[in-house]
């Protein structure tokens, strides 16, 4: 394991061993599995060395500690994301035959660079239908997944940001999201090691160009990478040896081929109509579908009367290039099918072509048409029916790039400034209408810390059942993301702070890198604007992301920042909250006396200004101190007080979060079966909210519940459950103290090596994001595995460590760890304890 790491960052043994301040010797010895069992400082010397995060760390400090065989890693996921094979695929036997060539073998050596091939050519010749048709054919070589990521390059108003792109890749091969690097750089490295060793074909689809796929290219590995383009992508091929593959117009004879399996005998019985038809069609698939569905709509008129009546419509029309394709034809196309359609379903469908989004659903495309949804529902089916836009599941459609530009140049063209301006005004509203709904559905105590929504919203689908709330949110979330940046982008700063306030709470659950999109895009459009408090609010959603994320060193910067601007807009419930942000920042960080002076202001603020929510919030931080410092009766008040309020407005959120801390207060007491009842009320509540976040933190407490009533395999069931939720959402707050009951778990279980390896791994995620009461009890932990080892130098390192911060922070905990340090001092100086 040691030396897949180190050739991973290209180091030799003597450059490693001098990086991690060990001899050679050793490293040498241990790469050998010549040491058996190595010093605990030795292995976070490593860990630190080859900068091991998260899960690595953990499984590198457990093969160390137990023996590479002693655990068993979870299952990496295998993804599954290719679209559904094109309907009816015809033709393109050279180009598979090509590619059956190039992708044959991939690579076997994980030293090796990946088989890269691009597929370049026009719009709409058929690029993704041959790489995707391909793609199903070979995907049992592929056992390790197939990726498959649209990049939007000809997307006028968002093609995908690598950064966005890397994202999505990474927790598509399992990455979580704490382990996702928010520096570009970090990322990329990130995404080349988790791909270094998978046979996984990855398919990126409509790149604008080489600078947009080279970071998402695998440095090394047996997978493969399949890219489609308009461009050239000569950089790919000169630098990083790809194979392109210009794919050309489908040749007459697969034209008339694809013709006759849409159409049937009417190819054959009129051979000239339709090869004038192919022409017209400029031999691109897309055109062909498009005219053969309106040539079955019509069975009772021949194709040469289609063909004339074709020809006779190019004639007097005069048309814009609507994306950038050399085809006048294929306009020519579009519109005569558009021409055959209700007036209703053409105004449609110009106006879909101004959705910024990833694809729409009948009650966008109502708010955009300001139709009704019953007439537009009506509309949508005639432009499915005529190949104009693609049905998918739960009344969702999705659009052609080419269309969709096709489309927005007709919107632009022909419906006017005016009247596109309030379809796009109307579309936001929309979607900020709906996000608030479905949020009330799911946080109704919080409507009052929401922007109303829109004075008078479009129609919207039922959201005020939880369930319908999540379901909608969850679905739609990648458009809210885009919906976001699209606001932002267009002078619409109101509509962009807005939507980042309105989906505060829910992006708070576990959905961090979304998170930081959706804020920072809030962020920039408010400071834009002066909008001040705007600013303020995305802000405090920016903190809350990164302290999950474990930046809480930024959290507190911005937190400032946030403060600063509520009371220059002398916006009382803003610094309220804003001195909570901080308040839990310093607690998290062991500095207990910062945060109560945060805290009392915040309550007090909270007060004047009627905010009984924020005077919750500060309760329950005056509580965690108290509860950090064995204060029991007094955390029990201040958590009582914080649920009394909670429960008066209906907050099942906080109630949740604060029924866990009056769980924690009975486990400190002793009192593991009411601990448990808490803390299952608690989970009751996070589940209907998709809290996850909450979730793990609550599954950690009911498992010392279980463990103090010595049921030890519910106890390691819930444990593991705590521990995946907290990796899979980049919960770096909950994943120390979750890995640290799992160790004390272990060591009761008897399973020491084990124990050693789960505090070792928690210290190390607890150093690095400043959580020093956790890194504490890892330590100590530590300390008692060395001294039961008989390895007393190590235990009294460990309790060393375990005491400077504790005392730090002024904990009881001091006195037990100074109490065993001292009997191991005494020990060595061969007095009796």
């Amino acid at each position: 394991m040691i030396v897949a790491h180190r050739l991973r960052l290209g180091l030799t043994q003597e450059s490693l061993a001098e990086k991690a301040g060990l001899s050679e010797r050793s490293l040498r010895r241990l790469e050998a599995g010549q040491i058996r069992t190595p010093r605990m400082s030795s292995v976070a010397l490593l860990v630190a060395a080859l900068g091991l995060h998260g899960a690595e760390r953990e499984r590198f400090t457990q093969a160390a500690y137990a023996g590479p065989d002693s655990f068993t890693a979870a299952p990496r996921p295998v993804p599954r994301q290719l679209p559904a094979d094109v309907r009816a695929f015809t033709g393109r036997a050279d180009e598979l035959a090509e590619l059956e060539r190039l992708l044959a073998e991939p690579a076997t050596d994980a030293g090796s660079p990946p088989v890269i091939v691009a597929v370049t050519g026009t719009a709409g010749v058929g690029k993704t239908g041959l790489v995707v048709h391909w793609a199903h054919r070979a995907r049992d070589r592929f056992p390790d997944g197939q990726l498959y990521l649209d990049l939007r390059g000809h997307d006028a108003d968002r093609p995908m940001e690598p950064a966005e792109a890397l994202t999505r890749l990474l927790l598509s091969l399992g990455v979580g999201e704490r382990d996702i690097p928010i520096d570009p750089a970090e990322r990329v490295d990130r995404y080349r090691f988790a791909a270094s060793d998978r046979r996984v074909l990855i398919v990126l689809d409509n790149a604008v160009s080489a600078e947009q796929i080279r970071p998402l290219l695998p440095g090394t590995g047996p997978g493969a990478v399949l890219i489609t383009s308009r461009d050239s992508v000569a950089g790919l091929v000169a630098v990083h040896g790809a194979h392109r593959m210009d794919l050309d117009l489908l040749p007459e004879a697969d034209a008339a081929l694809l013709l006759r399996r849409l159409i049937g005998g009417r190819v054959d019985a009129e051979p000239a109509a339709a090869a004038t038809l192919i022409q017209q069609c400029a031999r691109l698939p897309l055109a062909l579908r498009i005219a053969a569905e309106l040539a079955s709509a019509r069975p009772a008129r021949s194709l040469a009367d289609l063909v004339r009546e074709l020809a006779e419509h190019r004639d007097r029309l005069e048309l814009l290039d609507a994306g950038g394709y050399a085809h006048a034809d294929v306009t020519t196309v579009f519109s005569w099918s558009l021409r055959r359609l209700p007036a209703a379903a053409v105004r449609t469908f110009r106006l879909l072509g101004l959705h910024p989004g990833p694809g729409f659903d009948a009650y966008a495309a109502a708010a955009l048409t300001g139709a009704g949804l019953q007439p537009t529902r009506a509309a949508l089916r005639l432009l499915a029916r005529a190949n104009l836009i693609r049905a998918g599941e739960h009344d969702h459609y999705g659009m052609h790039d080419l269309l969709r530009a096709y489309a927005g140049a007709l919107a632009a063209a022909d419906t006017g400034t005016d009247a596109v301006d309030a379809a796009r005004e109307r579309l936001l509203d929309y979607y900020l209408a709906a996000a608030a709904a479905a949020m009330d559905g799911l946080f109704p105590a919080e409507r009052h810390r929401r922007p109303p929504p829109p004075p008078r919203p479009p129609e919207l689908p039922r959201l005020d059942r939880p369930s319908s709330a999540r379901r909608w949110l969850d679905d739609e979330r990648a458009t809210l993301v885009v919906m976001t940046e699209h606001a932002a982008r267009h002078g619409r700063a109101g509509h962009s702070a807005r939507m980042s306030a309105t989906l505060f709470r829910y992006l708070a659950g576990g959905l961090y890198s979304d998170g930081l999109v959706v804020h920072e895009h809030a962020r920039r459009a408010a400071r834009a604007a002066g909008d001040g408090p705007g600013e303020g609010h995305a802000l405090l959603g920016l903190i809350d992301a990164h302290v999950q994320l474990g930046s809480r060193q930024a959290a507190a910067e911005l937190a400032e920042r946030a403060l600063s601007l509520f009371r220059r807009a002398a916006e009382p419930s803003g610094e309220a909250r804003a001195r909570y942000s901080l308040g839990m920042i310093e607690w998290m960080s062991g500095r207990y006396d910062r945060a109560l002076d945060h805290a009392g202001p915040a309550l007090a603020i909270a007060g004047v200004a009627g905010d009984e929510i924020g005077e919750a919030k500060a309760h329950s931080l005056v509580g965690l101190v108290a509860l950090n410092q064995s204060r029991l009766t007094s955390a029990q008040a201040c958590f009582e007080a914080a649920v009394t309020l909670y429960r008066r407005h209906g907050d099942h959120s906080g109630e949740a979060y604060t029924l866990h801390n009056l769980g924690c207060v009975e486990q400190a007491r002793g009192r593991h079966r009411p601990a448990a009842e808490l803390h299952r009320r608690a989970l009751a509540l996070f589940a209907p909210l998709g809290d996850r976040a909450g979730q793990a933190m609550a599954l950690d407490g009911l498992a010392i519940a279980h463990t103090g009533l010595d049921e030890l395999d519910e106890a390691e069931a819930a444990l593991l459950r705590a521990l995946a939720i907290a990796r899979e959402i980049g919960d770096r707050r909950t994943e120390p103290v979750v890995l640290n009951s799992l160790g004390e778990l272990a060591r009761r279980a008897g399973r020491p090596a084990e124990s050693a390896a789960r505090h070792a791994a928690a210290s190390a995620v607890a150093a690095a994001v400043d959580d020093p009461y956790e890194e504490a009890r890892a330590q100590a932990c530590l300390g008692d595995a060395c001294r039961e080892w008989r390895r007393p130098d190590e235990a009294r390192s460990h309790y060393a460590r375990a005491l400077e911060l504790y005392e730090r922070l002024d904990v009881p905990e001091a006195g037990r760890v100074r109490s065993r340090l001292d009997e191991l001092y005494l020990g060595a100086n061969g007095r009796t304890p």
